[in-house]
């Protein structure tokens, strides 16, 4: 399993005090220093069955700064893929990737349904 995160959010930190308690073993990425890869958020993209623009960190600085909103309604997938990989501040955190399984954001439940296995 891989955490990709950014220390200082507390959304992340929430994340890994779950993935603790929980007793999952994870190696962990910090999302400034190692951004993700184009190859890798295509193949997360394609895993995830998620829209695209929910991997962008819609209320970041950077998102804001650079007007994405309108932006990305007229780029291209690829342009999109392209804008992630060139910096970690514009992807959504934390993400967890395990095999097929990618989840983006930290939902509780969500975790909990997803990797928990009975």
């Amino acid at each position: 399993m891989l955490l990709i995160e950014y220390p200082k959010c507390t959304t992340c930190q929430k994340a890994k005090k779950w993935l603790d308690e929980n007793s999952f073993e994870y190696d962990d990425r910090h999302i400034k220093e190692n951004n993700p890869t184009y190859e890798e958020l295509k193949n997360w993209y394609q895993k995830s069955g998620l829209p695209l623009k929910r991997f962008f960190n819609t209320s970041g600085m950077l998102y804001k700064s650079l007007s994405l909103k309108e932006k990305l309604q007229e780029m291209t997938e690829e342009e999109q893929l392209r804008l992630l990989a060139t910096d970690g501040m514009l992807v959504k955190r934390p993400l967890v990737i395990d095999g097929d399984t990618v989840l983006i954001g930290f939902k509780q439940s969500e975790w909990e349904s997803v990797l928990i296995k009975d």
